[in-house]
């Protein structure tokens, strides 16, 4: 399956749901992540977002919906699949669509996010998606032809504070933009009233991951909860 551009229209007003797990942690393990992915297709996700190699590789022979990959490497600054290098390996291993940092930071490799996009375009049938921590981040990624962008790092590449919640704000001024690719509500929707709350104020998809694949922190919440 190629994911076109209008192929995306199958995404609009979907939940895309994030499975990944920690370095160290039992669910850490491509097999499990395929399983995670299934789960939540049977569910209602419509895409699933997965990070590292081998997990996209596992993703793919488990669902038949499209998978977003990402490769994570470093903790600091720019690490979501930092480097065209990293991208190119992200659709290489399967990945429908290639998750970057879209931000306007520095890109370890040299490369502006323009030519990373290209890039992968030139190289792949892998669309790709911005993940953006500002409008301004937005705007340069729409310019430098992401098929699709996030609010995904919208209070942690240093330009917004980190709401306690989704940041609603920002995607109502990205979708207010009107900028004509598909915008992505991502990061801290623990409910599903955000989730909807999200569509309601202009995002096409929505991605949900610590609420529905994380049980450790899923368990923490409860936790917490009884010992208050």
């Amino acid at each position: 399956m190629i994911l076109t551009p209008q192929a995306l229209e199958s995404l609009r007003g979907r939940l895309i749901v994030s499975c990944q797990a920690y370095p160290g942690e039992p669910m850490r393990d491509p097999r499990t992540t395929g399983q995670v992915a299934a789960s939540a297709v049977i569910g209602g996700a419509a895409a699933v977002r997965v990070q590292g190699l081998s997990d996209v590789q596992s993703t793919r022979t488990a669902v038949e919906v499209p998978v977003i990959g990402l490769w994570k490497d470093g903790h600091d600054g720019v690490f979501i699949t930092p480097t065209l290098r990293h991208a190119l390996a992200v659709a290489n291993a399967g990945a429908h669509v290639v998750a970057l940092d879209g931000t306007r930071r520095d890109r370890p490799d040299g490369l502006t996010l323009a030519q990373t996009v290209a890039g992968i375009h030139a190289d792949s049938h892998a669309l790709v998606m911005a993940d953006c921590g500002s409008f301004e981040d937005a705007v340069a990624a729409v310019d430098a032809g992401a098929d699709l962008i996030g609010t995904t790092l919208a209070g942690y590449s240093g330009e917004r504070p980190k709401t306690s919640g989704p940041d609603f704000a920002l995607l109502e001024e990205i979708a207010a933009a009107g900028f004509g690719v598909p915008l992505i509500a991502e990061g801290r929707i623990h409910t599903p009233a955000q989730a909807r709350q999200a569509l309601d104020t202009g995002a096409f998809a929505v991605v949900v991951g610590t609420a529905i694949t994380h049980p450790a922190t899923i368990t923490g919440w409860f936790a917490a909860a009884l010992e208050s």
